[in-house]
């Protein structure tokens, strides 16, 4: 499916997740969302639920993906197993187009609810209108994300990250050679521990693979900017919902399959829940998971906006 206007073109796979597939910046030519270095499969997957990571990334083609009810780890809950990331993002959805804008819906098998999407553009920018409503009869608990990649000709060169300010907090957890950054850290926006010294995030560098989460910022968006000046993106979330970001830099440094040291990926992923390690290990580390109580509606909005930066603008 396509969404199309003088400024913008978007590509969403509803067969799959509803995922954001692509999205173009007509007057450059360049596109900002990133794509993966293996062979991928269309279909989605029968059971709705990967049963690990690599099952998951048969279907991820990078993009955009929605994270719902789960996020990372897959695990039982109350007898009901949620597949790696979540069943919103790896299986189908009913789509219709109306009015210019697409038009998303499921019913859960993993969880008693429904949700619409409706994705929007206007000028440069891409939103996504999201409304959920729990049908179950006990309070649950859930994790709600965005899972945007960035990559392509946005990450062709040097890239700068920037955000109005905040905290950041390092994950504990990964600890590979390829993480510049000492585990576990928590500091102002942008400088971190690192194991050579400082490190500024704002600018990450080639081979390092790291996961960290921008949290208390004090306007909820982020960008990232070609250094060059030649294409920008900027996405906006609501914080009510989406209190952290999780910012998962992939460049080059994970070397098992199927990565192999060749993707190019920055994830800006706001949602309702740190760290990311799914509904049980999440909790476990510290974790706060989303609340739904029997009846509960909730509707939020995301966009990203996608622009060639001034030359002595800012991004901001």
């Amino acid at each position: 499916m396509l969404l199309e206007n003088d400024a913008l073109r978007v590509e969403i796979s509803p067969a799959v997740g509803g995922t954001v597939k692509t999205v173009i910046h007509k007057p450059s030519g360049l596109s900002v969302l990133g794509s993966v270095p293996w062979q991928t499969t269309k279909e989605p997957l029968p059971s709705g639920a990967a049963v690990d990571e690599p099952e998951w990334l048969t279907r991820y083609t990078g993009g955009w993906p929605l994270l719902f009810p789960n996020a990372c780890d897959a695990c039982t809950v109350n007898g009901v197993f949620h597949g790696f990331h979540g069943e919103a993002s790896i299986t189908p959805w009913q789509h219709e187009m109306k009015d210019g804008r697409l038009h998303l819906h499921r019913t859960f098998r993993t969880i008693t609810a429904d949700m619409t999407r409706v994705m929007t553009l206007e000028g440069d920018v891409l939103t996504i209108r999201e409304t959920m409503t729990y049908h179950g009869r006990e309070p649950t608990d859930v994790m709600w994300g965005h899972h945007p990649t960035f990559g392509s000709d946005l990450l062709a060169g040097p890239v700068e990250i920037d955000c109005a300010g905040g905290r950041v907090t390092v994950d504990s957890y990964v600890n590979s050679p390829a993480n510049p950054l000492v585990p576990g850290g928590e500091t102002d926006w942008p400088v971190v521990a690192g194991r050579t010294g400082d490190f500024d995030l704002r600018h990450p560098v080639p081979g390092m693979s790291s996961l960290a989460y921008l949290h208390d910022l004090k306007e909820p968006w982020i960008s990232i900017t070609r250094r060059d000046k030649a294409i920008a993106a900027r996405l906006r979330w609501d914080e009510r919902l989406f209190p952290t970001a999780w910012l998962w830099v992939e460049l080059g440094g994970h070397q098992t399959q199927p990565w192999n040291g060749k993707t190019t990926l920055i994830g800006i992923e706001p949602n309702s829940t740190r760290p990311a390690y799914g509904l049980v290990k999440s909790v476990e580390r510290g974790g706060k998971l989303l609340h739904l109580t029997p009846g509960q509606t909730i509707s939020t909005e995301i966009s990203l906006q996608v622009y060639v930066p001034a030359e002595s603008g800012s991004s901001a």
